[in-house]
């Protein structure tokens, strides 16, 4: 349990009690004292009671004995009582041991008896006077007041504790689950960068060693060279993974530079590949143009991997609030039905995470990836000369 801001109020009203028990005895045992003659038994019979009163203390959390404490208590009392009047200040202190360990209405009952005592005992010492009467009444009542602000503020005491190991066991759940989700969202990340890199990398090594064993000479040499640079590509990758480095294309280069590289892999397998920039290059974020090398990375793969394409032409175009990625392959397409692989699906997701825009087009003529990110205060478009044979080929794949 939590302490709230009311137990200092309700610990100082416990001790506010044991210091009345202390004072009240102290009180009777000088008033026995002093008394001509002096009256050693009820001094010493007051001094019982407050080690009784005191001896309560061991017996905190068990309700029997509790309760077999109290009669005791209220016993030794009795016993000064019967001794000296003056006992009847001890009889305060009960009114407020019934009313908390009796029970409202128990000890109402036992507050009402204890008072009729005190004043007949009173009574039986100093005679009748209205002072006998009034006295304890009036004790009782304050105690019965008393009592009930103090198990009021006891129960919201106890209340508000509740209330904060909830709030406390409510937070420390939901930062499990946050971490839970933390979790879950890395284990997709890392998914994505190792199906967009590490194996893309290996499935072009397949491909690349496969061809070697079909050939011989130069062009099996040529193809496990190849191998070997994806290889050192695949293992340049997984370092900027464990390091949460930026892409490996991205290194030291342009997303231009980047996106050739790409490329070249496509080339190895009989594809011929191009590369066109269009409109005026200007550095976007470093989120922006990873998404961009991982897109390529993984449509490319694609067209190595299923489509059987014989070209392929990556577009890069910058306009005045966007970039765009355009990736146009004539292979043999898929269905418009069919359900898109795992690597479309992470495209999907890696542009939706920034805000982006996919369309994925594909037929028997070939697949386009169109792909579009938010650009911020790109300059006039200027694009370049392009050879016309390379433009027309991209008009015609419907970029």
């Amino acid at each position: 349990m939590h302490p709230s801001p009311l137990t200092p109020v309700v610990a100082a009203l416990r001790w506010g009690l044991h210091l009345l028990a202390v004072a009240l005895t102290v009180v009777v045992i000088v008033r026995a004292l002093i008394a001509t003659p002096p009256d050693v038994a009820a001094a010493i019979v007051a001094a019982v009671w407050l080690a009784v009163y005191f001896a309560g203390g061991l017996v905190v959390g068990n309700r029997r004995r509790a309760l077999v404490w109290l009669a005791v208590l209220t016993a030794v009392w009795l016993v000064e009582l019967a001794l000296t009047a003056e006992a009847t200040y001890l009889v305060f202190v009960l009114f407020f041991l019934y009313l908390h360990l009796l029970g409202r209405r128990i000890g109402l009952v036992a507050v009402t008896l204890a008072t009729g005592v005190a004043v007949v005992g009173y009574a039986l010492h100093n005679g009748w006077s209205a002072a006998a009467i009034i006295g304890p009444v009036l004790g009782a009542g304050v105690a019965v007041v008393i009592s009930a602000g103090y198990a009021q503020l006891f129960a919201e005491a106890r209340q508000r504790e509740r209330l904060i190991d909830e709030l406390v066991a409510a937070r420390a759940d939901l930062s499990d689950q946050q971490q839970a989700i933390g979790r879950a969202e890395e284990r997709e990340r890392l998914a994505a960068e190792i199906h967009d890199t590490v194996a893309q990398s290996l499935s072009s090594i397949q491909l690349l060693l496969h061809a070697a064993e079909q050939s011989t000479g130069e062009q099996a040499a040529s193809s496990i060279a190849l191998a070997r640079n994806a290889a050192g590509d695949a293992l340049t990758e997984t370092r900027r993974l464990i390091a949460e480095l930026s892409p490996a294309p991205l290194d030291g280069s342009s997303l231009a530079d980047a996106l050739r590289r790409v490329a070249a892999d496509a080339s190895g397998h009989g594809i011929t590949v191009s590369v066109l920039i269009e409109g005026d290059a200007q550095p976007l974020a470093m989120p922006t143009e990873a998404a961009l090398v991982r897109v390529a990375q993984g449509a490319v793969s694609n067209v190595v991997r299923h489509s059987r394409a014989g070209t392929l032409h990556l577009t890069l175009t910058y306009t005045a609030d966007e970039v765009h990625l355009d990736i146009v392959d004539d292979g043999t397409g898929f269905a418009a039905d069919a359900s898109e692989g795992y690597g479309l699906s992470t495209i999907r997701r890696r542009v939706d995470s920034l805000g982006g825009q996919v369309d994925i087009t594909s037929d028997d003529a070939g697949t386009t990836v169109a792909v579009s990110f938010p650009a911020v205060s790109f300059p006039a478009v200027s694009f370049p000369t392009v050879a016309p044979a390379a433009a027309r080929s991209v008009q015609e794949r419907g970029r």
